[in-house]
């Protein structure tokens, strides 16, 4: 099984890059996020032509979440079920094959003395309680999108720089450490323990990703089950470089199931 996520920064600008990504690459599933559309206006026909089925749940302007797959989805579901804020424009769940796929599109977080700072902050602390509603460790589960989160050190450049930066500051990596302790596996890092491979490039500076300069925040986890049976996992830089691309670029990994 090969999953995918990529966060788009509008769907509707990047529909072009991701059906030459789904006949190219032949995922299972590929997930979306910063789809950038409200429901009604989501190009779902436009991507009919590539055989994949759609589930999605957006707003204006922002947010949003999408998931493409081969076959039929056994179930769909949006956002939080916890009595909160649903947010059902940040996370969805299908179950293909058996295995439930959450996609997530983390909040940013805007600058640490923010109101949404502190809900990216309890966002993590409701998705992993989320999790141990939903979801069994010891079964296969996986867990995929921009979290918003560079674990380490090794997945910023300059990490130095970034300390007060609220993808990399100290509370939001303990944050994001503390919901994937819940029971999920980074399998790329998994697979690669020293490599320093971004899939996040700043619009505002051109040049970086040929001076490798940039951040991996779009991650794909798996829990022990299935994260011992993933084959490969990488990063491809072709839509990062594709004209009129998005900031980030496609993560994937294939699975032995």
């Amino acid at each position: 099984m090969k999953i995918a996520t990529f966060n788009v920064n509008s769907i509707r600008i990047r529909l072009d890059a991701v059906a030459r990504w789904l006949e190219q690459h032949q995922p299972d599933v590929l997930c979306l996020q910063e789809t950038k559309v409200q429901d009604a206006e989501f190009p779902a026909p436009a991507l009919s032509p590539t055989g994949y089925h759609v589930a999605f749940r957006g707003m204006k302007g922002y947010n949003g979440v999408a998931v493409l797959t081969k076959t039929p989805p056994e179930a769909v579901s949006f956002g939080f079920d916890d009595g909160g804020e649903p947010d059902g424009a940040r996370l969805a769940r299908v179950v293909v094959r058996g295995i439930p796929i959450i996609n997530t599109y983390i909040p940013q977080g805007y600058q640490l003395d923010s109101p949404k700072y502190a809900y990216k902050l309890e966002w993590f602390k409701r998705l992993r309680a989320y999790f141990e509603r939903h979801l069994s460790r010891d079964r296969p589960a996986i867990w995929v999108g921009d979290m918003n989160v560079a674990p380490e050190p090794i997945d910023v450049h300059s990490p130095e720089k970034h300390l007060t930066h609220v993808c990399f500051h100290e509370d939001a990596r303990r944050a994001y450490k503390e919901t994937v302790a819940w029971g999920f596996v980074d399998v790329f890092r998994a697979l690669y323990p020293d490599r320093q491979q971004f899939t996040f490039w700043d619009y505002l500076r051109p040049d970086n990703i040929e001076k490798n300069k940039g951040w991996r925040i779009d991650h794909i986890m798996a829990t022990p089950p299935l994260a011992r049976r993933c084959a490969q996992a990488d990063v491809d830089l072709a839509p990062r470089r594709a004209p009129r691309a998005s900031d980030h670029t496609v993560v994937w990994a294939e699975f032995d199931v």
